[in-house]
């Protein structure tokens, strides 16, 4: 079986090559820049944001099944980034060159800022209402909309895994966990607001692990990629500062809150559970025990 992995050199598709060569699969991996092959798969260079590279590249492998994690994921910039547009884009022209060359499966990755958060309870992918939120969101649900009308179309197999708070090794340093983390393990103080938002936090390695085995599946539709387990931020930065023994530095409240900033945001994890079978496999407490040594490897 062969399968074509975009977005391999990014946070979570590095993190999905392992799982899916361990399978068995004739993989092969496209990087805008320079290819990374010692990750393993079989490497391919070109910009999924011209149109006819897309084209060449589906139409030469005819890949069985297509995980599209390629999209503009700047830190800070990617909410209300233009490029949104492109990437819209250039999935669609992604999936119609997929869908010419024979491709049975489609998996497309999106993110739980497309819910409309319940104020309590959990984001669940078939009753809970979805609501746009920014340019970033707005654009990754209208492709998920278009795409499952596409393969339902075009007889592929359709599936959209919707990301939550992902943290682990590679992961960009302004983003919560390595901030603290990169913070602690070189002895300053790490300055956090009051925290008080309840989030569901998932090890990368695990999303890797489950968005490999979603595109193996038969599973077909929304399906949240989550641990199931919401934790209050000031909790997860008052842990990370117990478990690197430096509880004296985390600052809870030195930062402002930010302004309408959602009380919660967790996922049921029932379709993830019991119809892809999958279960995480990294606790938080090991989690951020790993991104503490993962920084503290690097830094000091």
């Amino acid at each position: 079986m062969k399968v074509l992995l975009t977005g391999g050199s990014g946070f979570v598709g590095r993190m999905t090559i392992a799982p899916l060569v361990d399978a068995g699969v004739d993989l092969h991996v496209v990087a805008r820049g320079t290819p990374d092959a010692s990750t393993g798969g079989i490497w391919h260079r070109a910009d999924l944001l011209n149109a006819n590279e897309i084209r060449y590249l589906v139409t030469s492998l005819k890949p069985d099944i297509v995980v599209h994690l390629a999209w503009c994921v700047e830190h800070g910039r990617f909410w209300s980034d233009p490029a949104n547009l492109d990437w819209v884009a250039a999935t669609a022209n992604l999936i119609r060159a997929a869908a010419e060359a024979g491709t049975s499966r489609f998996v497309g990755v999106g993110t739980c800022y497309e819910y409309d958060w319940p104020a309590a309870g959990d984001c669940n992918e078939l009753a809970t209402s979805l609501a746009a939120h920014t340019l970033y969101d707005a654009a990754k649900d209208a492709s998920r909309r278009v795409m499952e009308m596409f393969c339902a179309g075009n007889q592929m197999s359709f599936a959209w895994a919707r990301l939550f708070f992902l943290y682990g090794p590679g992961e960009n340093p302004a983003r919560l966990v390595s901030s603290v983390a990169s913070t602690l393990v070189r002895d300053r103080k790490a300055k956090v607001s009051r925290g008080l938002a309840v989030r569901d936090f998932m090890d990368v390695r695990d999303a890797g692990a489950a968005l490999a085995k979603l595109a193996l599946s038969q599973v077909k539709g929304a399906i949240n990629i989550a641990s199931g387990e919401g934790v209050r931020i000031s909790d997860l930065v008052l842990k990370m500062g117990d478990l690197a023994g430096r509880s004296d530095l985390v600052n809870i409240g030195a930062l402002p809150d930010r302004p309408g900033e959602p009380p919660r945001i967790v996922a049921d994890t029932r379709r993830l559970r019991d119809e892809l079978e999958f279960k995480p496999s990294v606790d938080l407490e090991q989690g951020l025990a790993d991104a503490l040594s993962y920084w503290r490897a690097r830094l000091i």
